[in-house]
C-alpha cells in the first residue's frame, strides 16, 4: 500500500507543520505504507520524505524536469521519477497511490488535493482523500466545504470522501477503511 502526500515546498509559519510532516512520514514507514510525494528535499516535502526514509520506509518522488533544480530533488529516495510535466507528475502520483493526504501547503497542495478528490467524486478512481489538519490549518476550508454542501453544490456523500484529522494515525485509519460512493451525479439526476 502507498499513500500520496501533497504538501508545501516551504515549512510554513508554524513549527507544528514540520512536526506533523515528520510524524506522518514516521507513521507511514512504521505501518509499512509507502510514501509517494513530489520528490523535493525542501520544506514539508523534504521533511515527510526524510522521516519516512529514516524509519525504513519506501519513498517514491515524482518531479517534473523543470522543477528538479528549483525544488532541489531529494537525493536519497527509494526511487525518483523525473517526468516532463505537472500533468504527468500528478497522473503518476495518483497511479502509484491507494489514497491521498494533504499536509499544510499552498496553491499547489490545494490544487492537487481537489483534483484527486474530484476524480473520486466522478468515479475515475475509488481512492479516499484526507486533510492532516495540523494546528487547525484546514478549519476554515472544512467550514467552507460544509457550506458547499449546505448550498447544494456538493452532495453529502461526496463531501464525506474528504476526511480530516489532526492525528496521522487516525487519518490513515479513516482512509484505509473509507468506502467511496458510486452513486449518480447531479447531471444524471437532471436528465430524468
Amino acid at each position: 500500500m502507498r499513500i500520496c502526500v501533497f504538501c508545501g515546498s516551504s515549512l510554513g509559519a508554524k513549527s507544528e507543520y514540520q512536526q506533523a510532516a515528520f510524524a506522518l512520514g514516521r507513521t507511514l514507514a512504521e505501518r509499512g505504507i509507502g510514501l509517494v510525494y513530489g520528490g523535493a528535499s525542501v520544506g514539508l516535502m523534504g521533511s515527510v520524505a526524510d522521516a519516512a526514509l529514516e524509519h525504513g520506509g519506501e519513498v517514491i518522488g515524482v518531479l517534473p524536469q523543470a522543477l528538479a533544480d528549483l525544488e532541489i530533488a531529494h537525493p536519497g529516495l527509494t526511487e525518483l521519477r523525473i517526468v516532463s510535466s505537472m500533468h504527468e507528475r500528478k497522473a503518476q502520483m495518483a497511479d502509484l497511490s491507494d489514497s491521498f493526504i494533504a499536509l499544510p501547503g499552498g496553491i499547489g497542495t490545494l490544487e492537487e488535493t481537489f483534483e484527486v478528490w474530484t476524480w473520486s467524486q466522478l468515479s475515475l478512481h475509488a481512492k479516499a482523500v484526507g486533510l492532516l489538519n495540523v494546528a487547525g490549518f484546514y478549519d476554515g476550508l472544512e467550514r467552507f466545504l460544509d457550506h458547499l454542501v449546505g448550498e447544494s453544490f456538493v452532495k453529502p456523500q461526496h463531501r464525506a470522501i474528504l476526511h480530516a484529522d489532526a492525528s496521522p494515525s487516525s487519518l490513515i485509519d479513516k482512509l484505509t477503511s473509507a468506502v467511496i460512493p458510486t452513486d449518480k451525479k447531479w447531471v444524471d439526476e437532471l436528465r430524468r
